[in-house]
């Protein structure tokens, strides 16, 4: 893997954030990040809704995608193949552009397909993803504080695990792949799943709960901590396997949407940030999950 390279991501010190992309490159709606196999960091709504950017290591970022029927992406993952899956909110969609399409220069807006979709699904907002290529979404309905769990299947069908949750938003995997955790956003509470090799969960408990602010997208790092973006609260909190809060990494700005792991080493975590239109980072200790 060519992993993102960033001039930031040497003699830096740990845990102080920094601006990689300035006030409004990307629409209050960023969300997203994900960095490729290629090592380009991507984001949604670049400039205007319904888009995904790209950012190269020197932070100038240009347009990628214009998705059509109105889409709007959220989430964004890739898997081993460097395939890309979109959640769709608008369209109860999950897309993807195939790793073949991002080996060609230009516009890839035609090279997007419908990989799942499902009319039940009140507005698909976070993807994770298993390293056997099987994907979660987590499912919020803002307007009643509730929300679903679906797998997505490796041939695009969907399988409903969790309903009358709270507003489910944040969700990933952990690196060995037998952790899934998820987050509530207004009830401020993030939950653990027992996950199999064929994406079933059980035995489902609390791992941490907030007292205060909304949480947003998470990742995990290859010693199995969360990094949890805390919307509202301007930080990004880290919390170990265990549930116990390990730090806390103040942000300039004060509404984080989501996070992603990327640089040299893989150390470099990039904050999309809603109010700003911006994008931060900062260097951690450990290297992420995957990218």
């Amino acid at each position: 893997m060519v992993l993102f390279a960033s001039n930031f991501a040497f003699g830096k010190a740990h845990f102080v954030a920094e601006d990689l992309v300035p006030d409004g490159v990307f629409t209050q709606g960023i969300e997203g990040p994900a960095v490729g196999s290629n090592g380009i960091l991507y984001a949604v709504n670049f400039a205007q809704q319904g888009t995904i950017g790209t950012v190269t290591q020197a932070g100038k970022s240009s347009l990628l995608i214009t998705l059509n029927n109105g889409s709007i992406g959220n989430g964004i993952r890739f898997d081993i193949q460097g395939n890309m899956y979109i959640a769709d909110y608008v369209n109860h969609n999950v897309l993807t552009v195939s790793g073949d399409a991002f080996k060609k220069a230009g516009d890839l807006s035609d090279s997007v397909k419908v990989y799942a979709h499902n009319s039940k699904m009140h507005q698909p907002n976070d993807l994770a993803i298993m390293d056997n290529g099987i994907l979660f979404a987590s499912d919020p309905n803002w307007q009643n504080n509730s929300g679903q769990l679906w797998r997505i299947n490796r041939d695009g069908s969907t399988s409903l695990l969790g309903f009358d949750m709270g507003t489910t938003n944040g969700i990933t995997v952990s690196p060995d792949n037998t952790r899934l955790y998820v987050n509530e956003s207004v009830q401020r509470k993030v939950w653990q799943y027992d996950l199999d090799d064929v994406g079933n969960v059980s035995n489902k408990r609390l791992l941490i709960e907030f007292k205060d602010h909304g949480l947003d997208g998470m990742r995990t790092d290859k010693q199995g901590n969360l990094y949890i973006a805390r919307y509202g609260a301007g930080e990004v909190a880290v919390v170990s396997p265990n549930g116990n809060l390990l730090r806390t990494v103040k942000l300039k700005g004060q509404y984080p949407t989501n996070v992603a792991f990327g640089g040299a080493d893989g150390k470099t975590v990039f904050v999309t940030m809603q109010k700003r239109g911006a994008i931060e980072m900062f260097k951690t200790e450990f290297a992420g999950r995957n990218f």
